[in-house]
């Protein structure tokens, strides 16, 4: 505006100085300087609409991006803690198993201490059964042979210890069928356990790793949104730069370049009623003098 008054000043000298309408140029300055504030504000408004955009715009993906890694934590977190308490229940079922192993061993030990007693026992059982029986056949036919009082009670005594042996063995027998019933029974549920719970193991192993797997990729991608939140942090910060951090804001800038418009308007306003009042005077003038040539 100092420089519009100086050239103001400037061409009002230059207009009386050689007779022209000395407001003709500054009207032409006052026009011009409308112009170029006009189209400031235009330039100043687009910025504005522009930063309003972006900076809207910018704000609004920052918080999908805020969003979206709030869920991807949520979702790594969930995994995590469900991949953890598989592998617990995993290892829980390990020791089941390893415990299942043990005492199978300790079952085959047993039932082999046993069967090897047995063996032996029932052997040397048969083997005095039979032993009596050929002694008793032997004793038979020699006391057929004689009538001997003494005879009946000897063959008494050997069939008794014979019924004994064999009760005895009897019983030995039902013993070790019952122990091997039982142990192939208990055998047999070991198995079954074993392989229920192999399976089982199999299973929360596998849904672990796939667990592990995704939240790996879960965490890739959250690291891959985060790179994004971190560009649309910077951006916004050279937005705020760009359209909040300037010494005059923008309201400030437009109240000001209307009143200057404004100013601007009534002055050149004010100068096309001076033009018109200069020209009517410059006419009364010429007249007079014109008359005055007459006379």
């Amino acid at each position: 505006m100092a420089q519009l008054a100086s050239r103001m000043s400037s061409a009002i000298r230059f207009g009386e100085s050689s007779g022209a309408d000395p407001f003709a140029k500054v009207k032409s300055l006052i026009s011009d300087m409308l112009k170029t504030l006009e189209e400031s504000g235009k330039s100043d408004a687009s910025q504005k609409a522009y930063c309003d955009k972006e900076t809207s715009e910018t704000k609004q993906k920052k918080l999908e991006k805020e969003h979206d890694i709030q869920k991807l934590s949520t979702k790594v977190d969930s995994m995590s803690a469900k991949s953890a308490k598989l592998k617990e229940q995993v290892a829980e079922v390990q020791k089941q198993l390893a415990s299942l192993a043990s005492s199978q061993a300790e079952m085959n030990k047993i039932r082999s201490e046993e069967k090897a007693i047995y063996d032996k026992n029932s052997a040397e059982m048969k083997a005095g059964i039979d032993g009596i029986q050929k002694a008793l056949s032997v004793l038979r036919d020699y006391y057929a042979q004689k009538s001997s009082g003494a005879a009946g009670g000897i063959v008494s005594m050997l069939e008794v210890v014979e019924s004994d042996f064999t009760k005895g063995l009897s019983e030995m027998e039902a013993a070790e069928s019952s122990a091997v019933a039982e142990y192939e029974k208990v055998t047999y549920m070991n198995k079954v356990a074993t392989t229920s719970k192999g399976q089982d193991v199999k299973y929360k192993n596998k849904e672990a790793s796939g667990l592990d797997k995704s939240s790996t990729e879960a965490v890739s991608d959250r690291e891959g949104v985060q790179a994004e939140l971190d560009a649309l942090g910077e951006y916004l910060g050279r937005l705020n730069k760009m359209c909040v951090a300037k010494a005059e804001p923008y309201a400030e800038r437009q109240a000001r370049r209307a009143a200057e418009l404004a100013g601007l308007k009534q002055a050149l306003a004010i100068l096309d009623g001076e033009a018109v009042l200069l020209q009517d005077t410059t006419k009364r003038v010429l007249r007079g003098m014109h008359s005055q040539s007459s006379a």
